[in-house]
């Protein structure tokens, strides 16, 4: 790490206060350029334990940039990871206030929930769809606390990878039951279609999201407990939001899900 702990907790409450007011700010590599991955993710655990000091839960954990072309053209060789605070969770087909947040995009994710704990180094597909209770169909709202959505990689890890709101709902599955490279995802706003995707489009196999986090948390000294909720990433290119859009989720298999931003 570069930055000393009071530099950490600085960062931590400047882009949480962001968060909970629903204001940018310029990436904060400008200010610290030296700032090192091991800082990012000690940024973000420093927000996750001041929301946790104030009485959150964790609902779940989530992958981002998980296109291998795009991990290509950023120079990493694995996704991104956050947390989901259970302020974040919207109820199937609720309400999404969108004055809460800055400028929120959507995303089609296919989400696991586990039934056993996984742990790295070393964790597999087989392993993760081994120890995944069931599969269902999520829409995730990002939306990055950066000015007009312009950040860095170790900003945006910071800022615990631009994590806002969720909601999940449709069919539960057996994820074995599935070939959840080719399961197919219809997103609609306002009933009109807006994206496509399939489950390749998120490293080859979802499975793998989930792989790779274990392996992260692994490193880490850490691990995915039973009964975690994991959104594993976009299936296709975020779609922004505006007061007054319903947005709808339709899954191959799984059913639908939506929220309406009011």
């Amino acid at each position: 790490m570069s930055l000393d702990t009071t530099v950490i907790r600085e960062l931590a409450e400047h882009l949480e206060t962001c968060e909970l007011q629903a204001r940018d700010t310029p990436k904060i590599t400008l200010d610290h350029p030296g700032m090192d991955w091991d800082d990012a993710y000690a940024v973000q655990d420093e927000i996750l334990r001041r929301k946790l000091s104030r009485g959150a839960r964790v609902a779940g954990l989530k992958a981002g940039l998980t296109s291998f072309a795009k991990m290509r053209q950023m120079g990493v060789e694995t996704p991104i990871f956050g947390f989901l605070a259970d302020s974040f969770l919207v109820p199937d087909g609720g309400e999404c206030r969108h004055a809460d947040l800055i400028h929120p995009k959507v995303e089609p994710e296919i989400v696991f929930v586990t039934k056993a704990p996984l742990t790295g180094p070393g964790c597999t597909i087989a392993e993760v769809l081994a120890a995944t209770d069931f599969v269902l169909a999520g829409i995730e709202v990002i939306d990055s606390r950066y000015r007009d959505f312009k950040f860095d990689l170790k900003s945006v890890v910071a800022d615990n990878c631009s994590s806002s709101r969720f909601v999940v709902g449709g069919i539960m599955r057996d994820p074995r039951d599935l070939d959840l490279r080719t399961t197919g995802a219809v997103m609609e706003k306002n009933g009109r279609v807006v994206s496509l995707g399939a489950g390749a489009a998120v490293l080859g196999h979802p499975a793998n999201a989930v792989a790779m986090l274990a392996n992260h948390l692994g490193r880490r000294g850490a691990g995915i407990p039973a009964g975690t909720l994991i959104l594993t990433g976009g299936l296709t290119e975020a779609v922004a939001v505006e007061p007054g859009d319903h947005v709808a989720l339709h899954m191959q298999g799984m059913g639908c899900t939506s929220l309406t931003f009011v």
